[in-house]
């Protein structure tokens, strides 16, 4: 078994720069991203560094196997940009096969055939061929050191790692490939990939193409069928990412920026729209009265974007009338401020764990919001033999039922968790932040609860951030309620009696 997972208490204070910041998870990958920034990168330069670097130190989490978004904000411009780089399903994976196959309601969370395109590394040269200013060579050479010559893992690493090796790793094509004998890494040992430090060198030399073609692609369509998937190298030389027009929504003077579907960052404009309509500076954050609005908005919320999110190229959602101020008005009239209603279904606005995130700002101003996952922690758990990264099982978030709008298909992209965000502020559309947050359907809640600790209660990030939060624990609109430690007791009893 897994050790207990470790504790710690932090009282962090916020942490001001001049020259260019970076924020992540993981204080190698920040030095990553620090060093390109040092070298003359830009933000998407730092954004890539860091991403790369999060593979080799946190491959419990994120990888070049998995899936990536991000939300560039140029300076000069004030423009923001989206990059969808999330992959498809291949085109021989349909709801026939799998009924055939047996599985009529989800698929198992580790199959191959929960395997899309991995769309991280042409996301990856996508954002630096269109907003950087450095080789790949350069900015991958952090990462690829760290591969080669080893990292010391970080206490939580630990303990994720050795739950991936018996959950995933062990028993998963090649995934011995990314343990010592079997087990995760302890705290503070050196893990050396070179499979990973190879696969970085590759696309360091060959962009995206040595990764979608050639001997990359082939040892990832070969391990996939030979686990009873279906993914070949045609799907993935295929694979194109996508530049998108962002979705946003105003809040108290900020514009709050998101990727538009597949992703769920709809859901949080969706709960800021409604909360719009409250007072809630009136009312104190860890009081009950403030925590119901907020978790009644963002049930609400989940009851449209688990419907309406989807690959736009097969459905695509009415954006404009559900995020019309007018829809949330009908939607807010649903919120009773007595009681909790779970059963919450989408509206009709018109007629008829595991991943990521990270942030890098340059000197110049320039913003990137980034985030990178494998899903469910090490994915399926996948090696392609010899190449050093696990392959996600984002497709296990796709509907079987035929009539849902993110049922699968064929080439379609999945209903995805991951989310970047950005604000602006709504005055002059200056750069107010770039912000996010892990852990699957707690994206948007968090995105949400982020803002309105900073727009409505004037908090620097960090205490907003260390403010407790709630979370609906699958997403859905009935779901169960979460609640972090340091709200209080009373609170917590009027929650549960409403």
């Amino acid at each position: 078994m897994s050790d207990p997972l470790p504790e710690f208490i932090s009282r962090r204070s916020p942490v001001y720069g001049r020259r260019g910041m970076v924020a992540a998870s993981q204080p190698l990958a920040v030095a990553a991203g620090l060093e390109v920034l040092a070298a003359g990168g830009n933000a998407a330069d730092a954004a890539v560094a860091t991403a790369a670097a999060l593979n080799v130190t946190e491959p419990t989490s994120t990888g070049i196997g998995g899936d990536c978004f991000a939300l560039f904000y140029d300076a000069q411009t004030g423009h923001i940009s989206a990059l969808n780089g999330s992959g498809r399903a291949p085109a021989g994976l349909t709801l026939e096969r799998l009924a055939a196959e047996g599985f009529n309601h989800e698929l198992p969370p580790y199959h191959a055939h929960t395997v899309t395109v991995p769309g991280a590394c042409a996301g990856w040269c996508d954002l630096v061929e269109r907003h950087g200013r450095l080789p790949l060579a350069r900015i991958l050479a952090p990462a690829i050191r760290l591969a080669e010559e080893g990292f010391p893992v970080a206490p939580l690493t630990a303990y994720f790692w050795q739950r991936g090796a018996e959950r995933q790793l062990r028993t998963a094509p090649g995934g011995l490939e990314l343990t010592l004998d079997g087990r995760g890494p302890r705290a503070g040992e050196l893990f050396r990939n070179p499979g990973l430090g190879r696969t970085l060198r590759a696309v360091a030399e060959g962009g995206k193409c040595a990764y979608y073609e050639g001997p990359i692609a082939e040892a990832v369509a070969t391990v996939l069928q030979a686990a009873g998937g279906c993914m070949t190298v045609e799907d993935l030389a295929a694979h194109t990412s996508t530049w998108e027009q962002p979705i946003s929504t105003t809040y108290r003077g900020l514009r709050i920026w998101e990727c538009p579907p597949n992703g769920q960052g709809l859901a949080a404009l969706l709960a800021l729209n409604i909360l719009e309509g409250y007072d809630l500076a009136a009312l104190d954050p860890l009081a009950p009265e403030r925590l119901h609005l907020t978790i009644e908005a963002m049930r609400l919320a989940f009851a449209d974007a688990r419907w309406y999110v989807a690959d736009p190229a097969f459905s695509p959602a009415p954006l404009a009338a559900l995020l019309a101020k007018s829809y949330a008005e009908t939607r807010r009239k649903l919120i009773d401020p007595r009681r909790a209603t779970v059963d919450q279904q989408h509206g009709a606005p018109v007629a008829g764990s595991d991943t990521v995130y990270f942030c890098a700002v340059d000197g110049d101003g320039n913003a990137c919001s980034f985030i990178n996952s494998n899903y469910m922690g090490f994915g399926t758990g996948i090696v392609p033999a010899g190449w050093g990264f696990t392959l996600q099982n984002r497709g296990h978030n796709f509907s079987l039922d035929a009539h849902h709008p993110n049922a699968l298909a064929p080439r379609k992209r999945p209903y995805h968790t991951i989310i970047p965000a950005m604000a602006t502020r709504e005055a002059d559309g200056s750069l107010y932040a770039a912000l996010g947050v892990m852990g699957g359907f707690m994206q948007p809640q968090g995105h949400m609860q982020v803002v309105v600790g900073l727009a409505e209660d004037g908090l620097d990030p960090q205490a907003a951030l260390d403010r407790p939060r709630f979370c609906i624990t699958d997403g859905a609109a009935g779901g169960h309620v979460a609640l972090e430690e340091g709200i209080p007791p009373a609170t917590l009893d009027r929650l549960a009696a409403m």
